[in-house]
């Protein structure tokens, strides 16, 4: 049975400097020992994250375990990195139901982790990081669930256009585009000198149903975009105008042959792996999008050379803020009944240390205070000064209306892609996943 949400899931604030740079199953509550009983037993947690191709994220997050097994010998952490379209979608909500989940596992907020909440599947937290919850500032709100924590980000940033500043000059490209009339006219010079414009994994339904998104954040205004995300309201035109936008501007043919098919983020055959070797000019894609071009180039050391991101264009006379930008971030969970080390462990991948550690891995933007220094790719640089610019993040919109509304959502966007879908259709099955 799908479960009912209504959370506060959007980011209405400027995302400051300081918000960004600044640890098993279902039943009852375990009482949680006293502070001088933490590891002395042996305990081993299962760690289930989404770093799952060979490279640097998953190198790093296995030196965290590692080092935190290094310091408290009586815990034993067993990871199993998962490709996130598999996690989210099949393994997690089939192991929280099973009643058998992973003690620590990747939690992406908002209206999914309401969900979780509602169904009895997660540790309270609240107590025992109110230290890194004011570290990490107004991003740890998006794990929380009615004033109570049940997780902590360890990632946030907004998303935007990868591109290929070597293939842009070829084209005569001169500066990233920042209207969509601008994006328009770059397409159209890219297809001249035969290069695939934008690359798209819409095999995985995520990445083509991001398109959408930023067209319904530049059609619909703050309100709209707020209302929707507290009350699964979807009645404003905007949402109709979205699809309508998003049909039209895959009617220019951007993408490249068979994108339906094409995996997001797997090998030199997917969407980043085109960006990532030279075959494609773009990709839409958030922040950690750069540890996953690492892992797929035949040659990073050009690749560094020449990749770039600017943020998402602006719509000419759109009723949305031209300034707003769509974003949201990565955390982790415990699960209800995990063990208490399992909070100790959510605490120390947040802390400031691992946190520049992780930043310096160059797969995303931390979170903690005292983790900027970390951030030293000039493509993440521009990500995070972006961000700090933005005037309103909306998350992650499959994030904020909960996966049953989210699931609908984008299967029924990525039929507008396939050539049998409507923008109406679109906002026919938000509001019948709503309903459920």
């Amino acid at each position: 049975m799908a479960i009912k949400r209504r959370a506060s899931t959007f980011l209405a604030l400027s995302m400051t400097t300081a918000l960004l740079v600044a640890g098993c199953s279902g039943g009852g509550e375990s009482e949680e020992p006293a502070e001088s009983e933490l590891f002395k037993n042996p305990v081993t947690l299962t760690w289930w994250h989404n770093a799952s191709q060979d490279g640097v994220g998953k190198e790093y997050w296995a030196k965290v375990a590692k080092d935190f097994s290094d310091k408290h010998p009586t815990v034993t952490i067993e990871i199993e990195g998962i490709e996130t379209n598999q996690l989210q979608r099949t393994r997690l909500p089939a192991a929280l139901l099973s009643n058998d989940p992973p003690d620590i596992f990747q939690a992406w907020g908002g209206g999914e982790i309401r969900e979780q909440v509602e169904a009895d599947y997660l540790k309270d937290i609240t107590e025992q990081v109110k230290d890194e919850v004011a570290n990490i500032g107004s991003a740890a709100e998006i794990w929380a669930v009615d004033g109570k924590q049940y997780g902590l980000p360890y990632r946030m940033g907004i998303e935007g256009i990868w591109y290929n500043k070597d293939l842009f000059e070829k084209a005569g490209i001169a500066a990233p585009p920042t209207t969509f009339d601008e994006l328009n006219d770059a397409v159209t010079k890219l297809k001249a000198i035969d290069v695939i414009p934008i690359a798209v994994g819409a095999g995985d339904k995520w990445p083509a149903a991001h398109w959408w998104y930023n067209f319904a954040l530049r059609a619909c205004s703050v309100d709209t975009l707020r209302k929707a995300s507290l009350e699964n309201v979807f009645d404003d035109q905007c949402f109709v105008k979205a699809g309508q936008d998003l049909k039209a501007f895959i009617d220019t043919k951007p993408f490249q042959n068979n994108f339906i098919a094409t995996p997001g983020q797997n090998d030199p055959t997917s969407a980043n792996g085109l960006l990532a070797n030279g075959k494609a000019a773009m990709e839409l894609m958030g922040d950690w999008n750069k540890g996953t071009l690492d892992n797929v180039a035949a040659d990073k050391e050009a690749m560094n050379k020449f990749i770039g991101w600017f943020p998402v264009p602006a719509i000419t006379g759109s009723a949305g803020d031209p300034k707003a930008a769509l974003g949201g971030g990565d955390g982790f969970s415990c699960a209800k009944n995990a063990p208490a080390e399992c909070v100790e462990f959510l605490k120390y991948i947040v802390s400031p240390e691992v946190q520049k550690g992780y930043a310096e891995t160059g797969t995303g933007l931390p979170v903690a205070k005292g983790a900027e220094d970390g951030v030293k790719d000039p493509a993440l640089k521009s990500i995070l000064e972006a961000t700090t610019s933005a005037t309103y993040v909306q998350l992650w919109l499959d994030t904020a209306f909960g996966s049953t509304v989210g699931n609908a959502m984008n299967d029924a966007i990525v039929a507008i892609f396939a050539g049998n879908g409507t923008p109406e259709k679109v906002v026919e099955a938000m509001k019948a996943a709503a309903r459920k």
